[in-house]
């Protein structure tokens, strides 16, 4: 009886989440897709909450099992941010199926650098996203024209090498060929390290 009253609740969430998700993106305006989702899977999941607290129907839960059941709703409210509505607006293999789909099916693989150089960037208005995002989570500002990392960004970005350098796989496939290119981007010949950039600023 207890699990049958667990699912009736996992469906009373996802409906929830659903109707909260759309209302959300259909009428009000949106910073960050990512911190909205989870907003959105948050609000879906104390609404829920409170059904189930109100409603005799959910009597039989005492309310240790109920803060378990909400617990588990705010769990899949940030699996669905990230899972869905992030990865659909953030990912470059979800870019490349509808752009070989708008393109008829087929793209020469020749000609995928001209894709990602002229239209994906564009298309996808890449860097304004991306430069919005690091605004809004406060890694970076941007003064006089010049974008900056804050502490916060520095912190994070010694993470993410450190991580990069030294917990992400040494022979990764790429293109047929197992490599550790990946683990260091910028020290694999890609860029000219002595070259002098006229975009730096301070």
């Amino acid at each position: 009886m207890k699990v049958k009253k667990f699912f009736i609740g996992l469906v009373i969430f996802f409906v929830m989440l659903a109707l909260v998700y759309v209302l959300h993106i259909k009428f009000f305006k949106v910073n960050v897709i990512f911190y909205n989702a989870i907003f959105d899977g948050v609000l879906a999941s104390v609404l829920t909450f409170l059904i189930l607290l109100k409603w005799d129907y959910f009597r039989i839960l005492n309310i240790f099992e109920k803060f378990q059941m909400g617990f588990s709703f705010v769990l899949l409210g940030y699996i669905f941010a990230i899972s869905v509505p992030t990865v659909i607006d953030r990912s470059l293999s979800f870019y490349i199926l509808e752009k070989l789909q708008q393109r008829g099916g087929g793209i020469k693989e020749s000609g995928f650098k001209e894709v990602f150089q002229k239209e994906y960037m564009p298309e996808d208005r890449l860097v304004d996203v991306r430069l919005t995002e690091q605004l809004a989570s406060g890694t970076i500002v941007i003064k006089n024209g010049c974008v900056k990392l804050t502490k916060k960004g520095y912190d994070l970005a010694k993470f993410s090498s450190f991580f990069r350098h030294n917990l992400l796989p040494k022979k990764r496939l790429l293109m047929g060929k197992y490599t550790s290119d990946l683990t260091d981007p910028f020290g694999h010949g890609a860029v000219d390290s002595n070259k002098t950039f006229d975009y730096i600023c301070k």
